[in-house]
């Protein structure tokens, strides 16, 4: 017999005092509360300013803004649509000078919203052109023949640039170059058709494009509003000019969303395991919990009113070479005055930070809350999970100005509803049921306003995956 089997075979000694398994019967245990992985910080909710907002609408009142011969179309972006301001129309050559508000506002109904991926061409050289692209947001490159023969980028088409408008009025019109998108691109379209279609009833707009006049540009500050008439450094007795300050006539109004769930517990749960922690208290804890993380996901990607498809055209940028660089960072600092803060998704982050190291740079960190976090020239960068990543690995970086004195980004609330359990949330008991279930109805109500154009900018296209 080998040794090993001397030891397997050994007599096994008796128990000689309680067991750890039988003790625990007798013991109490210490638990935690339920922990929840979703839960992270929320720093978009923490520093927006919150505004009460009485009958659960914000209206954002502007100056009239257009900006007629500047060479650039101006949209009007409400959600994820988006439509020209009529008067902008007057930017096309065969629209310059013509003045009819009535015609020019069909025109722009007229205007088709197109959804263009990048690597689409829109119109391929040579071909007939009967249609004017007015290019909303992306970038479109002018591609044609080099002196060789080679293909060779002629130009780039950028958001409020317009193509093709020789064709509203040339029937034999056909395209010099291909358009072809380098980026996802958001485009309307309006076609020669429907131009001389309507020309066949209007005659303000037949008359127009028989004659080609042109008149004066409309006058506008440089952010594109109507112009205040002021005299200054003036001696003696000049005339002094008389002005007044023209208004939207239809501003946005922001409604306030909503996130709601109804909360379901059997009433023998609620009265009998309360010990050592009250299991309905638990259940809202974890529900609140979910409802806010929703809260800030919608704050940054609703169609009607998140950030991110919110932000004005003319302040969306492109990195200059994929990564987050301090240089792009830089050029969504000077976009705006008083920047508050950055949000960013941890791997752009993570990525600007790569793009520092090659340089040298160590990013400062500031102190917010008892928190250090990471800055640049000063603006924290919080980081939000919130902020999708694609399926290329890209993102967006945030960059924002808050407050209304600021006019800047706001978040919209209404305080004091029915059963309120913090600002803005309520849980409403709605009964118990014939199976002894008790509901609650959980509900957070929400928005986000952004005042003036100018107080969000967004990189995007930004790459997260690049570590060479």
């Amino acid at each position: 017999m080998s040794v090993g089997e001397e030891v397997q075979n050994a007599p096994v000694p008796p128990q000689q005092s309680l067991g750890t398994a039988a003790a625990r019967n007798l013991a109490t245990t210490t638990k935690s509360a339920p922990q929840m992985q979703e839960i992270t910080s929320r720093w978009l909710l923490k520093m927006l300013p919150w505004v009460q907002v009485q009958g659960g609408t914000y209206r954002v009142n502007r100056r009239l803004s257009y900006s007629v011969g500047d060479g650039r179309v101006t949209f009007v972006q409400t959600g994820d649509r988006v439509t020209v301001i009529p008067a902008e129309l007057g930017e096309l050559p065969a629209l310059r000078e013509f003045d009819d508000e009535e015609v020019l506002g069909e025109l722009a109904r007229r205007c088709e919203q197109r959804e263009i991926a990048a690597g689409q061409v829109l119109a391929g050289a040579g071909d007939a052109a009967d249609r004017v692209f007015l290019l909303a947001h992306g970038k479109v490159e002018k591609v044609g023949s080099g002196p060789y023969g080679d293909e060779t980028v002629l130009g780039i088409h950028a958001d409020g640039a317009y193509f093709g408008d020789h064709a509203l009025i040339d029937g034999d019109a056909v395209w010099e170059y291909t358009a072809r998108a380098v980026t996802a691109c958001t485009v309307l379209t309006l076609r020669r058709a429907d131009v001389l279609n309507l020309a066949e009833r209007a005659d303000s707009l037949r008359t127009h494009l028989a004659g080609l006049l042109s008149i004066p540009q409309q006058r506008t500050n440089k952010y594109g509003e109507a112009e205040i008439d002021l005299s200054a450094g003036h001696v003696g007795e000049a005339v002094v000019p008389h002005t007044y300050v023209d208004y939207e006539s239809a501003p946005r109004e922001y409604e306030l969303s909503v996130a709601q769930t109804v909360l379901k517990v059997h009433s023998r749960v609620a009265d009998l395991y309360n010990q050592p922690m009250n299991q309905t208290e638990q259940q809202l804890r974890l529900t609140v919990e979910a409802l806010r993380e929703r809260q800030e996901h919608e704050l940054i990607n609703n169609r009607e009113f998140g950030l991110l498809n919110n932000c004005d055209y003319g302040q969306r940028l492109q990195p200059h070479d994929g990564a987050p660089s301090p240089d792009d960072m830089d050029e969504l600092l000077s976009r705006r005055r008083g920047s508050k803060l950055f949000l960013a998704h941890p791997r752009a982050i993570a990525a600007f930070g790569r793009e520092c190291n090659k340089r040298g740079l160590v990013p400062e960190s500031v102190e917010v809350g008892g928190h250090h976090v990471p800055a640049w020239r000063g603006v924290p960068i919080f980081p939000s999970n919130k902020i999708p990543v694609t399926d290329a690995r890209t993102t967006s970086i945030i960059c924002m100005r808050t407050g209304e004195a600021e006019q800047g980004v706001i978040g919209l609330q209404q305080t004091g509803i029915p059963d309120e359990i913090e600002p803005s949330l309520s849980v409403r008991f709605m009964g118990i049921d014939e199976q002894a279930i008790i509901s609650y109805l959980v509900t957070a109500y929400y928005s986000a306003a952004i005042l003036v154009p100018d107080a969000l900018g967004v990189l995007e296209n930004v790459e997260v995956s690049r570590w060479r």
